[in-house]
């Protein structure tokens, strides 16, 4: 593994200082890891949308077909996606202006982290924001 990857001035920017996540794959199915991780996120005061092709509303946020449907600024772009698939929603993220990209635990993709290296995104894969916060306690 990387610590490139996992740039602690990075994780910090992204847990501290940036507001609105929008968390890709997320649904209402609580017994899903993306629905505990923007839970506990709200829970940690963070404005989160959800980013799933049905775009429900799941924790009292209106979801959103894609990142670019969303009609407001987003921070930080959360992705749940299978490491095949991470790449499309970085690409993405830089479309939209997103000051921040995190790749969830298992989730990596080394061209797509160039692609933001380049763009100038910070850009964090293969952790939790959960696990983050526990190391910094």
């Amino acid at each position: 593994m990387s610590t490139d990857w996992q740039e602690q001035k990075y994780v910090d920017l992204m847990l501290d200082e940036l507001e609105t996540w929008a968390i890709v794959g997320l649904s209402g199915d609580p017994s899903r890891t993306a629905y505990r991780i923007a839970l506990a996120l709200q829970n940690a005061g963070k404005r989160i949308v959800p980013i799933h092709p049905d775009t429900p509303v799941v924790l009292g946020e209106q979801g959103y077909a894609t990142l670019a449907d969303v009609p407001f600024p987003v921070d930080v772009v959360d992705v749940f996606r299978r490491s095949e698939a991470a790449g499309q929603f970085v690409d993405e993220a830089i479309a939209v202006g997103a000051k921040g990209v995190w790749l969830q635990l298992g989730v990596i993709d080394e061209d797509a982290f160039e692609r933001a290296a380049e763009a100038g995104l910070p850009m964090v894969m293969d952790t939790c924001p959960l696990i983050e916060w526990d190391r910094r306690r």
